[in-house]
Order: C-alpha cells, then structure tokens, then sequence
C-alpha cells in the first residue's frame, strides 16, 4: 500500500509534465503577434508555430501590440521546446512551449496577454489563470469593456480587412459584436447554417468538422461556392 501512495505524486507529476515524441526543440527568431512565432531548429529549418489553447489579440486590435510584445519578451532568440499537438490549415505546428522552467502559453494567459481558446482548453488550469489575470486586471483585461473584443468574434466581424478599432470608439465595437450576431451554440451541420459566413465563423471557432468533410478548407459548399 505504502510504494502505491508514493507512486501518486509521480504519477501526477508526469501528467502534468508530459512528454510527446513529437517534442521538438528550435530558437525563436520572429514573432508576428501574440500568439504565433517563427523557429529554427539546430538543421536550420524554419517552423512556423501557433500556440495551441490560447488565443492572443490580433495586430490591429486594442493589446494587439503589446501581446506582441509580451510574447517576444519571453521567447525571441531563445531556444524553446514545442509540444506539438497537430498542424493548422496554414501549416505551422500547433504546440505547447516552454523556454526553460516557463510554459509560454500559460505565462501569456496569466500575464493578460492572451485569451483561452475554449474549444481547445485541453488544460483546465488555463482558464484558472485568466480568470486570476482578468480579476487583477492584468494586460488586455485593463481595456475597456467594449475594447475586450475576443479575437475570434473580431475575425468574424471582418475588422482584420477594416480599420482597427483603435481608430473607432467603443460604440462602434459594441454595435458590431451586437449586429453579427455570432456566438458559438448547438449547430453542427451545414443545413444549420443560414450563410457561408455563419458557417465559417462555426469551423474557425466552435470545432464542427463536419461542415468541413473534405478538408479543403471551404465549409458547406453549397454554401460558400
């Protein structure tokens, strides 16, 4: 009984720790935003990354730069280890980093750099982190209500095509979150959807694959011809 109880703690330890056979280890030397990061590795190729369950401000959004920021602080000309979970349409790893002792994608969310991704929050300790960051007003939680757009709503509402928000008032973003109307819910197939945008709001950020069967990249055909 005795060796069980002391075989817990280690087991919780790599739990929490995993290792993945996919781990690759690779030196940060460009980070176009809060959330995504190019790296060479020790053969000199370029991998494009995206890291995985967080979703960080884009560029022209209210803390979009300063996510930026934030992230190039804790990662740029540094090596880092990447726990990749999959490969994104665009082709850059999905992944979990850690430069040294510091989980990245943790580190952004508790220092108000990022959201969670809900859909794909497979550690629940990330919402712990930004429910703190958000209670301390830490980073992009000291905006503004009607400037804390989450990024995918922003990306719906096509404002990475349009001028930023910087540059239109608060009324403007509430007015817009309220028109589309968006919000992920209970759909999941295409005779569901009421538009070609409904539909790739759903696959970009509430996870239905199956209005993708193909995987080309264009849910509901006939839909989005």
């Amino acid at each position: 009984m005795r060796s069980r109880l002391l075989a817990i703690p280690l087991l919780l330890g790599f739990a929490s720790s995993p290792v993945f056979a996919s781990d690759i280890s690779c030196r940060v030397i460009e980070v176009p935003d809060g959330d995504a990061f190019t790296c060479l590795t020790d053969t000199e190729k370029r991998i494009g990354v995206r890291l995985a369950e967080i979703d960080a401000p884009e560029a022209k959004q209210p803390h979009g730069d300063k996510s930026r920021q934030m992230l190039s602080e804790l990662v740029l000309e540094r090596k880092v280890v990447l726990q990749v979970q999959e490969t994104d349409r665009h082709g850059r790893l999905v992944a979990r980093a850690h430069a040294g002792t510091r989980d990245i994608n943790a580190e952004l969310v508790s220092q108000g750099g990022a959201w969670t991704s809900s859909r794909h929050d497979k550690d629940r300790s990330l919402a712990l982190l930004e429910s703190q960051a958000e209670a301390d007003k830490r980073g992009l939680w000291a905006l503004p209500e009607a400037e804390r757009v989450p990024p995918w709503e922003w990306r719906a509402l096509g404002w990475n095509e349009h001028p930023a928000p910087s540059e239109a008032s608060p009324d403007m973003i509430a007015k817009g979150q309220a028109a589309s109307g968006l919000r992920c819910g209970g759909k999941r197939f295409c005779k569901e959807m009421s538009s070609c945008g409904e539909a790739k709001f759903y696959v970009e950020n509430c996870g239905p694959r199956s209005l993708d069967g193909d995987r080309d990249g264009v849910p509901c055909e006939s839909l989005c011809k």
